[in-house]
């Protein structure tokens, strides 16, 4: 269902809801004037972060689509922005379910036949467990400071938002963009990074069977993990992979290096034949 149209000169951006399920998941796609209703086209397939949602991604889908001449589509997962409120704290395997459950089943309703996967971190973890294991496999894999294992760097990090969720105007900034999900999203996200039994969380065993191009980016200042989590996707999946760390730049490539973000993605999708 088709909530809104509009055209931005070059570009036209809609948005609605899809029904999964017993949920409504949000969704917008931003696309070219000539790109046409073709399923046959590659579409980029934007995977937001732990307390991100379809508006959180502010520009970048529409610098993406001018800097490649694909669509780019993204959507709200359960519990975030405006999509329906998760029915209770995330399950260990969260991550797992994302890829496995409600992925496949959003494309399909979104018509996405050839998808490129671009994850910001928990959205970036959520993109290479489904390219493991999809058949057929996304086109290419883009992580911007995803996560494959825990470590002292992120529960620190998560720590540290915990304070200003309590001690800051956090909460009411992110509210503008989660409304009556804000709660849930936060101490979803936040209690389950911290919680013991999350502390040996890993999925770096399902690396090997991604066999797409990867393209791994992270900030050297990202106060959430480290170059090891580049490092373990890169030399672990089994296709061709490129890592780069952006230098002067935190958790988010693409919201505070947004030009540069645009023009390796492309570089490396062209690099491949992909688009």
């Amino acid at each position: 269902m088709v909530a809104s149209f509009a055209q931005l000169s070059d570009l036209i951006s809609s948005r609605g809801v899809f029904t999964i399920g017993e949920d409504r998941l949000e969704w917008r796609r931003v696309e070219p004037t000539v790109a046409g209703t073709d399923q046959e086209r590659p579409c980029l397939v934007l995977l937001h972060e732990g307390l991100g949602c379809v508006a959180l991604w502010r520009g970048f889908p529409e610098a993406l689509v001018r800097a490649t001449g694909l669509s780019a589509f993204s959507y709200s997962r359960v519990g975030y922005g405006r999509s329906s409120p998760a029915p209770g704290p995330l399950s260990l395997d969260y991550h797992q379910v994302e890829a496995h459950a409600v992925l496949p089943r959003v494309l399909a309703a979104a018509g996405i036949r050839h998808p490129i996967l671009i994850g910001h971190s928990d959205g970036g973890t959520i993109a290479l467990i489904y390219a493991a294991t999809a058949e057929p496999a996304p086109l290419a894999v883009v992580t911007m400071a995803a996560h494959v294992f825990n470590e002292e760097t992120t529960r620190r990090g998560i720590m540290e938002a915990r304070k200003a969720f309590t001690g800051s105007d956090l909460r009411s900034r992110l509210a503008v963009y989660h409304g009556n999900n804000v709660d849930n999203a936060f101490w979803g996200w936040c209690d389950t990074w911290l919680s013991a039994g999350f502390r040996n969380w890993t999925v770096e065993a399902a690396l090997p069977g991604v066999d797409c191009p990867v393209l791994v980016l992270q900030g050297e200042c990202d106060q959430y993990g480290t170059a090891a989590q580049v490092s373990a996707i890169a030399s672990g999946v089994s296709g061709p992979a490129r890592a780069l760390m952006l230098p002067d730049c935190g958790h988010a490539p693409h919201l505070e290096q947004p030009a540069d973000t645009c023009a390796v993605l492309a570089a490396f999708l062209a690099d491949h034949g992909v688009g």
